[in-house]
């Protein structure tokens, strides 16, 4: 079978693998990648399974032997076992804006009803100038977090 992504481990990495397996005292999912890693080695001490192999000994995906394959090809072995840093969304209210929101929320609502919906908050809200747009869901989850 024609591997794209080949694993040859050093002796260094192998043994630091081995290390943390034996150890046993850190994440799961660092402990099952760098399983896979050790099953995957292609050099002269490893046992080169398959990523079939692979996936039915350790209860993983075929696709997932096959990313961390990928990974430690593109990444070395610091870019399978540390955790990359998921991205946040930017907020989309600071918090001035969100105590000008809480304020309006707080007022008295407007002529002819007798409470603020979120939809009426966030018209209300662009109306005033505070944000150029805004959803309603935006105004739920603002409150909702500080209430």
């Amino acid at each position: 079978m024609n591997k794209r992504f080949v694993v040859r481990l050093s002796v260094e990495e192998r043994e630091r693998l081995e290390a943390l397996i034996a150890k046993g005292k850190a994440a799961a999912r660092r402990l099952t990648r760098a399983r896979i890693l050790l099953k995957a080695d292609c050099s002269s001490l490893g046992p080169s399974w398959t990523d079939l192999q692979i996936s039915e000994a350790l209860e993983v995906g075929v696709i997932t032997v096959h990313r961390i394959r990928q990974a430690f090809v593109e990444g070395g072995i610091e870019g399978v076992l540390l955790r990359r840093p998921v991205p946040r969304r930017p907020r989309m209210l600071d918090g001035e804006q969100e105590a000008h929101l809480i304020a309006l929320a707080c007022s008295k609502p407007p002529e002819g009803r007798c409470r603020w919906t979120l939809r009426l908050l966030a018209e209300r809200f662009v109306e005033l100038g505070h944000v150029a747009s805004v959803s309603h869901e935006t105004i739920r989850s603002t409150l909702k977090k500080t209430s």
